[in-house]
């Protein structure tokens, strides 16, 4: 079979993303190539569209179809807040939620000795400058209820210390060992209206 080595080269890849294994993989693949016109070319089209056209912002790590994300654009946004995350699922998880009218900051992960993330391989720097540049008067600290996201908290905090700005965190309704992409609207809403001092 002529093509058989392709397929099973794209099985191979779509069994790296999260949530599918080997076997759902090769299902997903199947059911694409039933469907080919109406389904497998238009997502491998978009999936093309999408890397080429969307990139990463400059100011806060989202991702956009320009240097500057629409929310780091919007006048509207720059209340002197800002919300930390880990990564762009959880900045897409409080969008969703609509339950923060500020900006944010993607710091690109967290410490974890384990996995040889250090704070130079976050994006500490950049928050910082941006205390100063946007006139930020409070840093939320969004971070996922995990050992290294409670470390990186920490960290962060420790880091904007000498700035004088205020740094929050999220309170209540986020389970230990929570990850906020998988939270509920209303406990997101309630983490982050009950938010703390850190």
């Amino acid at each position: 079979m002529d093509g058989h080595r392709d397929i099973e080269a794209l099985i191979g890849l779509m069994a790296r993303l999260p949530g599918l294994g080997p076997r759902s993989a090769r299902r997903a693949v199947l059911h694409l190539m039933k469907k080919r016109d109406s389904q497998l070319l238009p997502l491998a089209q978009l999936m093309s569209d999408v890397g080429r056209s969307v990139r990463t912002c400059l100011n806060c790590g989202n991702l956009s179809t320009g240097d500057i994300c629409n929310i780091c654009n919007s006048e509207k946004r720059a209340n002197g807040q800002v919300c930390v995350v880990e990564d762009v699922a959880d900045l897409w998880a409080m969008e969703r939620a609509q339950v923060f009218s500020g900006r944010y900051h993607v710091l690109g992960g967290t410490l974890s000795p384990l996995d040889d993330i250090g704070p130079d391989d976050l994006h500490i720097p950049k928050l910082r400058d941006r205390i100063a540049a946007e006139g930020l008067r409070e840093v939320i600290l969004a971070l996922n209820a995990t050992v290294d996201g409670q470390t990186t908290a920490h960290y962060v905090a420790r880091e904007l210390a000498p700035t004088g700005v205020t740094v929050s965190s999220l309170a209540q309704g986020v389970p230990v060992g929570g990850e906020l992409d998988y939270l509920d609207d209303g406990t997101l809403r309630a983490a982050l209206s009950s938010r703390k001092p850190f």
